[in-house]
């Protein structure tokens, strides 16, 4: 499935996981199913940190998910990312085995204090430019939170659940059955979205903060000089 070059690169990407993971594929007896298996044995064969199971049972078949061993699995491939999702397997693989994702510190500590449970499924196209940021978000939210799951589903692939929920276009984005997204979504406006106590939290670190002594209202230039002096003569200043 994997040229020399891109087996090349992968190898290189494998080197930084820091915890084994497993691949454990759901099959039938399909030509996908075949091509998702030599897939996974492509990758397999790249690091001794990564293995492979058969004993997947998923709905979806073929497809496979990713895990660190002795995690259940919350990550889902319904189908074979390739294409344009073939960076949204690669950071799934990083991810799980807990090489640590290039956001802000804090969005990392918000998406962990995240409470509720959450499955998302979105829709692609292996040819569609806007899906695997949607797949690369959800997906590390599943990484970062046990509370969430995440399953990318490819709509040519599985026609009849694109039949059935009628998908027009793609990424369309359900979570936990209901239909949540269209388009283009970034990680933080999906956060944005589900995290109901965020306003709460954001409140109550504020209010353990100490109070200050000068409160400037307005950042122009005077605003901006008024702070300035304040700060310089050793008052507390917001």
């Amino acid at each position: 499935m994997l040229d020399a070059a891109i087996k090349g690169q992968l190898k290189a990407y494998l080197e930084k996981l820091q915890r084994p993971i497993q691949l454990v594929a759901s099959l039938d007896e399909s030509t996908k199913a075949q091509e998702l298996k030599n897939l996974l044995q492509d990758i397999s064969a790249l690091s001794d940190s990564v293995s492979i199971s058969e004993l997947g049972n998923s709905n979806y078949r073929p497809s496979f998910s990713v895990a660190a061993v002795g995690e259940p699995p919350r990550i889902e491939f319904a189908g074979i990312p390739m294409g344009h999702e073939f960076t949204s397997l690669v950071l799934a693989l990083l991810h799980s085995g807990g090489h640590p994702p290039k956001v802000d510190a804090k969005i990392i500590e918000q998406i962990k204090a995240i409470k509720g449970r959450f499955h998302f499924e979105v829709f692609v196209s292996l040819s569609c430019h806007n899906c695997p940021d949607v797949v690369q978000a959800v997906n590390l939210l599943a990484a970062l939170n046990p509370n969430f799951s995440a399953t990318m589903i490819d709509g040519a692939l599985f026609q009849n659940e694109v039949d059935k929920r009628q998908v027009m276009a793609v990424p369309s984005i359900y979570l936990n059955g209901e239909h949540f997204g269209q388009g283009r979504m970034s990680l933080e406006e999906i956060i944005a979205k589900i995290d109901t106590g965020a306003a709460e939290r954001d409140a109550q670190a504020l209010s353990e903060k100490d109070p200050f002594d000068v409160l400037v209202i307005g950042g122009g230039p005077a605003g901006a000089a008024a702070a300035i002096y304040s700060a310089r003569k050793g008052i507390r200043t917001g």
